[in-house]
């Protein structure tokens, strides 16, 4: 693994992100990990939520999985250097084990998670059922719909970095995506499939912790189609995560077509709230997720 700056993204994408995931341990509960390309200056917020829940899973029994977890982004992540995941052992219960967990860089803390993880236990079932969506091998790919779509952006180089922080994951729009339709105001609500690009081990935290990484990359989107704003590839927004919730009900495996349905019922003070359920394709609600970010509108 390389320690000493970004993820070498030359090699297959999907196993570049399987890289990024496998944290060097350097103490018990101190990991190591690096960063890769992200379309904006900063560290991906969906990767430090991912490899901090690494970090934690690596330190609790294989018979318990990963239930909740609750994170907040305190300051951007610099992608030059590694980041370090202080992993501390709040409690080990009967059925429930509790992390918390610090990402470091520069000797400031740059991101906080607590996860909370359970053994398996049969209960009480119902879910909300799943929306309708149509099949996402009948919706273009990113390959086929953002190249079109260049002269859109600003900067030409957007729709490059776009398909490179997501050439490991197959992420697929039910309806276009705010930025390439700027201007023009929507219901508050967006819907992807999204899968890896090839089969992962079975691993039950693997799967829990790339749904992490992906829940970060469109939940803002329903915020921006409610005001007509394309976000932050096309200028018209400032924004960024500022903290993340994620509830995981049901085995799922992030391999096989997830429905990630999101809507935003508020927005206000310069932060806009997302919410979403991912469902697997049989219907089983498998994820909930809630986030709040910072939207602000430029000043001239």
């Amino acid at each position: 693994m390389n320690a000493e700056g970004p993820v070498n993204d030359s090699q297959d994408p999907l196993q570049s992100l399987l890289d990024l995931l496998d944290l060097e341990r350097i103490e018990r509960d101190i990991f190591r990990g690096v960063s890769r390309s992200a379309v904006v200056p900063r560290v991906f917020g969906g990767q430090v939520a991912a490899q901090a829940l690494v970090a934690a899973g690596r330190t609790v029994p294989g018979d318990r999985g990963a239930h909740s977890l609750h994170a907040y982004f305190l300051r951007p992540g610099d992608p030059s250097v590694p980041i370090v995941y202080q992993v501390d052992r709040i409690r080990d219960g009967r059925s429930f084990t509790t992390r918390r967990v610090v990402a470091i860089q520069h000797g400031q803390p740059i991101f906080h998670l607590s996860a909370s993880f359970q053994v398996h236990e049969e209960g009480l079932e119902h879910q909300e059922p799943m929306p309708y969506a149509p099949d996402p091998e009948t919706l273009p790919t990113a390959e086929e719909m953002l190249p079109v779509h260049a002269a859109r952006f600003p900067d030409p180089t957007v729709v490059d970095r776009i398909l490179e922080t997501r050439a490991a994951v197959d992420l697929r729009y039910v309806e276009d995506p705010p930025f390439l339709t700027a201007g023009v105001i929507r219901e508050p609500r967006s819907q992807v499939w999204f899968r890896a690009r090839g089969k992962l081990a079975d691993d039950p935290l693997l799967h829990v912790c790339l749904a992490t990484y992906v829940s970060d990359m469109t939940l803002l989107d329903s915020v921006l189609l409610a005001h007509g704003r394309g976000g932050w590839t096309v200028g018209d927004v400032v924004g960024a995560s500022l903290d993340h919730a994620m509830w995981f009900h049901r085995p799922f495996r992030a391999d096989e077509w997830l429905l990630y349905d999101q809507q935003s019922p508020s927005a206000s003070g310069g932060r806009g709230l997302g919410t979403a359920r991912i469902y697997t394709r049989d219907g089983r609600l498998a994820v909930s997720v809630i986030q709040e970010g910072l939207v602000r509108v430029p000043r001239d």
